[in-house]
């Protein structure tokens, strides 16, 4: 039974159908809550992604109530391997009690359908093709809907509902209808990525290529800006890219498709990292990190995932952190709508940047310093060539790095993470 009125199409409007989208959507189905999902492109569909989830993000999966299991099409990874210009580490993902002990990789092209798909089957009304274009605010100011495009023919259409969810992005188009403007000083990432058909495709390990190297010539190697990573597909291909962070000082004149064939030529050859075997075309998309477009809710409208900067300045990682926000979101709209319209339920919805704050703030405002130290490659390179080979450093690196964590209770390494998590004030 709908909450809605008569001039209402919708208790919620979710914009976009990604991990964000998709998930909060079904949970709020799940909830009986009347939503419209609105997504611009048509499922399947491509996404520029690294298409692997740390432990942290298979919790949401599970969560969920998906399967991840082998059988079910997910490629298990049983750690990260971590390489630098002279160094190579392997080390299983941690024993945890919050997370599982294994990672999956899926190409976006399925993940994102699945997950769609699950949308709708719990009750939401997926509308594709639909563009849309800014949020409808009333005369206080207030969001209560939104405007779009439809189909081929770009068809004006509004959508209204009392409350509006922004899942669209990097683009942040509803926030920025709405003069939510992101922080310059909060860090940015470009990522780019490949596919290709190697013989590493059912490697049990992701990688992370801490140093990029520039082999061209042997006898004078160069270090190039940014990070590298590598995902097995089992599927006889791997996902290959990498990402430059803003706090590089070649980040805005750098041509990421020449940087990323530059050092993939200086990879072995055995690897099969090279443009014979690369399928399709190189991807580039932008990374908003480190909570850098906030509030994360005003006057109806809640930014989740990328749209809020969501993406963990410590490893590039965006669809956890957006599913973990979809989580909070639906929790906290569900209770909200659970209320009379007016101060009473803005109590209620204020209570989402909070618990996101909570969540990832104080670690995301660690990792905006991290960023600032891998923007730089020679800083970078002194702390991988001595920091990586102090033995008892490789856990609060690693847990610090993959998000893997357990918040509350754990290991010392756990509780000095959630520690100086705590400490660091959530950016605002």
């Amino acid at each position: 039974m709908t909450r809605r009125t008569a001039d209402q199409d919708a208790e919620v409007i979710v914009v976009g159908a990604g991990p964000a989208g998709s998930t909060v959507a079904t949970y709020l189905a799940r909830a009986g809550v009347d939503v419209l999902l609105l997504e611009k492109t048509e499922f399947p569909r491509e996404k520029v992604c690294g298409d692997g989830l740390t432990p942290r993000g298979v919790k949401q999966l599970i969560d969920l109530g998906i399967d991840t299991s082998e059988d079910a099409g997910w490629v298990h990874s049983r750690g990260l391997r971590i390489l630098t210009g002279d160094l190579t580490l392997e080390l299983d993902w941690p024993d945890l009690t919050s997370y599982p002990p294994y990672g999956v990789s899926r190409t976006r092209h399925d993940f994102d359908d699945l997950l769609a798909k699950l949308a709708v089957k719990a009750g939401a009304r997926l509308y594709e093709r639909t563009t849309v274009t800014s949020a409808i605010t009333n005369a206080s100011g207030r969001v209560v809907g939104v405007e779009a495009k439809v189909g081929p023919e770009r068809t004006p259409v509004h959508y209204r509902a009392p409350l509006v969810l922004a899942c669209d992005g990097v683009s942040a188009r509803l926030a920025l209808s709405v003069g939510i403007q992101k922080n310059e000083k909060r860090p940015m990432g470009v990522a780019v990525r490949q596919y290709y058909k190697s013989p590493r495709h059912d490697d049990p390990f992701i990688e992370g290529h801490l140093e990029l190297w520039d082999r061209s010539d042997p006898r004078d190697p160069k270090l190039l800006p940014g990070y590298g990573w590598a995902f097995p597909l089992g599927d006889g291909t791997v996902n290959v890219g990498l990402g430059m962070l803003s706090t590089s000082a070649s980040f805005r004149n750098t041509d990421y498709r020449a940087l990323l064939r530059q050092w993939l030529d200086g990879t072995p050859e055995e690897w099969g990292y090279r443009e014979e075997n690369a399928i399709g075309k190189v991807g580039g998309a932008g990374l908003p990190m480190g909570f850098n477009r906030t509030p994360h809710y005003r006057d109806g409208l809640l930014l989740l995932g990328d749209a809020g900067g969501m993406v963990s300045p410590f490893n590039g990682e965006g669809i956890s952190a957006a599913m973990e926000s979809a989580q909070i979101a639906a929790e906290v709209v569900v209770q909200a709508l659970a209320r009379r319209e007016g101060p009473s339920r803005e109590r209620a919805l204020e209570a989402y940047p909070r618990a996101v704050g909570e969540l990832m703030g104080g670690y995301y405002q660690l990792g905006n310093v991290f960023a600032k130290i891998i923007g730089k490659p020679k800083i970078m390179h002194a702390c991988t060539k001595y920091g990586l080979r102090i033995n008892k450093l490789l856990p609060l690196v690693y847990k610090g790095l993959s998000g893997c964590y357990d918040a509350k209770g754990g290991d010392a390494v756990d509780r000095l993470i959630s520690a100086l998590a705590r400490a660091t004030p959530t950016p605002r």
